[in-house]
């Protein structure tokens, strides 16, 4: 069974979508799986070693002048193969961060009109490429599309290759909420449309499964839940001793790793800290993706930090690497993730689960799976979402405990290691591909 998995590119960042699609297509080929990762728009960035084709289809520069200037849709193949070689691509990645969700309305939703939409040049191209056998030749029996906002690729794929269609949720309501009218309501209406083009769905939980049921209109029998597996690669084997860490240097160590943007509640988090500083020596260490677009929230969270007082307890270290991310994790006492809006993945929080850490999240979105909501077999502590002072009172709770934030860590590295390994994730896909076949 050949297994293609079409992943959008993120510009540059790295970003959760990126993570588990790559991590996902590195298991199934670790399982003896023939899987293919084929980037869309522009290469894929990864902190992990990226599996990802060469090969970039519906190119970011030819769907974007295809959108914005007619002529464009309708040029010869030679132009379109300049447009699309990697070095223009990759040039493209770092420079379209100043790109807003509300400036994309009317793209995004000629991209989900697929065949008949202003990019159905590069919609037939890429149903022709994969009819034809792809990158290594043999056409795919599934394809995998990473979020719905590539659903109008599904009708075009599945009529050449015959293919069964899978589309991954991945959260991407957040982009598509900040899309103003009128494009908006289109938008809506073609994911709902587009839906009944694929398969099956799969969320990474049972909270995003059931609310992109309700979102995409579609049943929820046909959204499957398989968790995203976190390689353990550089973790530790054991629960690392949250005592002697804190007793070998001083202070209290907060960490976050996520992106610089107000879904995150990075500000929020600053505020609790600040808070927790009457009590304890605390600071709080982050790094995650930052772009163009995002920097005055990141701005705003260095003054908001320097306002409350902990401007030298502060420090943002940027997009990290897989060493700059797993140093960051052995060096604190225990993980927040303080988002504002329900998250649909949680990567950051089951990478601080597979470093024994305890965390500290809000009580909405895939968390409460996650962290338990019975304190005594629970992985963390749940907090009130956007409340800096409910955020503190979990803090403190941690810091004036620690036997409760060791049992927390030991529970956390515990069910990373029973439940959201690569080999389970691959597992979980591969029933579903054989389900379809």
């Amino acid at each position: 069974m050949r297994i293609v998995h079409i992943t959008a590119g993120a510009g540059g960042r790295i970003c959760g979508s990126c993570l588990h699609d790559n991590a996902l297509v590195r298991a199934l080929r670790g399982r003896g799986r023939d899987a293919i990762l084929l980037p869309a728009y522009v290469p894929t960035t990864t902190d992990e070693e990226n599996v990802a084709e060469a090969t970039v289809v519906m190119g970011g520069v030819n769907v974007w002048l295809q959108e914005h200037v007619p002529l464009f849709r309708h040029t010869p193949a030679f132009l379109d193969r300049f447009l699309d070689s990697r070095r223009l691509l990759a040039w493209l990645s770092g420079r379209t961060g100043g790109t807003k969700a509300a400036d994309l309305g009317g793209l995004t939703a000629s991209s989900l009109e697929g065949e008949v939409g202003h990019q159905r040049k590069e919609v037939e191209k890429l149903a022709r490429f994969l009819a034809a056998g792809g990158v290594h030749g043999g056409r795919p029996d599934v394809v995998h599309l990473s979020n719905v906002l590539l659903l109008g690729l599904a009708r075009r794929i599945r009529q050449a290759t015959g293919a069964a269609l899978v589309c991954s949720l991945s959260g991407e309501d957040i982009f598509i909420e900040q899309i103003p009218a009128p494009h908006y309501d289109r938008i809506r209406r073609l994911l709902r449309e587009r839906a009944a083009d694929v398969d099956a769905f799969v969320a990474l939980n049972g909270f995003y499964a059931d609310f992109m049921a309700d979102y995409l209109a579609v049943p929820r029998e046909r959204i499957s839940e398989v968790p995203h597996g976190v390689d353990p690669t550089g973790f530790p084997a054991a629960p690392p001793d949250l005592a002697a860490r804190r007793a070998g240097r001083p202070g209290f160590v907060i960490g976050y790793l996520a992106r610089a943007c107000p879904e995150k509640g990075l500000d929020v988090l600053i505020r609790a800290v600040a808070l927790l500083t009457a009590t304890h020596d605390v600071r709080l260490v982050a790094a995650g993706a930052t772009i163009d677009a995002e920097q005055p929230y990141l701005d705003r969270c260095r003054r908001l930090a320097a306002e409350v007082g902990i401007g030298d307890r502060f420090e943002w270290r940027g997009q990290v690497d897989r060493p700059g991310k797993l140093a960051l994790l052995e060096e604190v006492d225990l993980f927040a993730m303080p988002t504002v809006h329900a998250e649909a993945k949680g990567i950051p929080v089951l990478e601080a689960f597979t470093a024994g850490l305890p965390v500290v999240a809000p009580r909405h979105g895939a968390f409460p799976e996650y962290l338990g909501t019975d304190l005594a077999a629970a992985r963390g502590l749940l907090h009130a979402p956007g409340d800096a002072r409910d955020l503190h009172a979990m803090l403190l709770l941690l810091a004036d405990d620690p036997a409760l934030a060791a049992r927390l860590g030991a529970a956390a590295h515990a069910f990373a290691r029973a439940h959201h390994t690569p080999a389970a994730m691959a597992a979980g896909h591969e029933a579903l591909y054989e389900r379809l076949r």
